[in-house]
């Protein structure tokens, strides 16, 4: 197994050469909705933002790395499929669900789903400078701004309904609680809104950045723990629950890339204290094999023993810049056992991409290789990340 930039940059084809193998939609067009562990398509499964969202980042992100034309083509698939399909053209905003042949189904608006089109549409305009994608992110920023920041207390709420009254179940998902303000929701308005400001610089939204960051300072970072909090009310009263390793480590080195993005000096020497702290803490979930265990649950004191693919992703990155930042081999050492942790237990060797993740005695979760959440997006953005990086070479 080899660390080194060669490396990722296999990884980083091979990952984008799967999805161009197996998940184009030739019927219906786009991408498709699900495809179970053995390569199976179901064509009936629907077809979900937040995916199509995560792929037309992966293959922008991808081709402005390798420069292969074939990742522009899908990236520009990804584009057209997402702008004639998932775009609620009477009430703003995007679609969480379409049927197979791109018909709306959920028409939820759920916020993390706009941040996550923000994010894919600014990575596609930095490569493709098609004002299109500009004007659909800076709708996408507009709508979030209308709807969901919340002028009284401050953060943004959660959800919506079709047409952006109030809605009673706001969850992300079904693990998820039902609660107004979430940490992985600002999480990812903020990495949206800082790859936004990258290709569309403004002085409000590097005040609406410099916000969200100050937000993570006084809600969602826990001082005594450096875990991060993830459930809150409208006043933001929190609500206990589990410790995730994977965001820990995520939040880590990605809260510093966006305070970065503002070149706020002020703010970077803050969250690269922060960056360090959040990673530390994250080593609490560390296996003895390199894995990062999913999550605890402190109230129950029981460790949910499984490892999914994308927080081993973000381990990578995570510790590998807490390693930068400080020097510290222990977190040198932490990305690398996370990076052959990976080789040894994830990657599909045989049939491609990532298992969605291994359970304590390592057989394999039998969780779709692509479906709503499982996309090129973590595996994808590891390896540009490292690149860029220049990790050392060790054989």
């Amino acid at each position: 197994m080899n660390w080194n930039i060669d490396a990722f940059y296999d990884e980083l084809r091979s990952i984008l050469d799967f999805w161009l193998t197996h998940t184009c939609d030739h019927l219906n067009g786009g991408f498709v909705g699900r495809l179970d562990n053995d390569n199976t398509p179901d064509a009936a499964a629907p077809k979900g933002v937040v995916l199509n969202a995560r792929i037309l980042w992966s293959f922008s992100a991808g081709y402005a790395c390798c420069a292969d034309e074939r990742y522009r083509a899908a990236a520009e698939r990804s584009f057209d499929y997402l702008s004639t399909h998932f775009v609620d053209h009477e009430y703003g905003g995007v679609y969480w669900t379409v049927d197979p042949k791109g018909r709306p189904l959920d028409t939820k608006k759920q916020i993390y789903a706009l941040a996550f089109a923000i994010y894919g549409l600014s990575e596609y305009y930095a490569v493709t400078k098609d004002p299109k994608a500009l004007s659909f992110a800076l709708d996408l920023y507009t709508a979030i701004e209308t709807y969901s920041h919340d002028k009284t207390h401050g953060g943004y709420l959660e959800a919506f309904a079709h047409d952006w009254r109030p809605a009673a179940d706001v969850r992300l998902s079904e693990k998820d609680a039902n609660e107004k303000k979430t940490m992985n929701t600002h999480l990812h308005i903020i990495e949206a809104y800082a790859n936004l400001y990258r290709v569309a610089p403004t002085d409000p939204l590097k005040a609406k950045i410099t916000s969200l960051l100050d937000l993570f300072d006084t809600y969602f970072i826990d001082k005594k723990t450096f875990h991060l909090k993830l459930f809150f009310d409208e006043t933001w009263t929190e609500r206990k629950d589990v410790i995730s390793y994977g965001h820990d480590i995520e939040a880590a080195w990605l809260l510093l890339d966006c305070a970065g993005r503002i070149e706020d000096a002020n703010r970077l020497t803050t969250y690269r204290h922060f960056a360090v702290k959040i990673a530390y803490a994250a080593m609490k979930g560390l296996d003895k094999d390199g894995g990062l265990w999913y999550e605890y649950d402190p109230a129950k004191h029981k460790l949910i023993t499984e490892k999914h693919w994308w927080p081993q992703a973000e381990a990578v990155v995570g510790f590998f810049n807490a390693w930068q930042l400080t020097g510290d081999h222990r977190y040198f050492n932490a990305a690398l056992n996370a990076w052959l942790f990976i080789n040894e237990h994830l990657i599909d060797w045989e049939d491609g991409e990532w298992f969605w993740g291994v359970r304590e005695d390592y057989t394999k979760m039998a969780q779709d290789k692509v479906g709503p959440w499982k996309c090129p997006y973590h595996n994808a953005r590891a390896c540009i990340e490292l690149i860029k990086r220049k990790p050392s070479i060790i054989n």
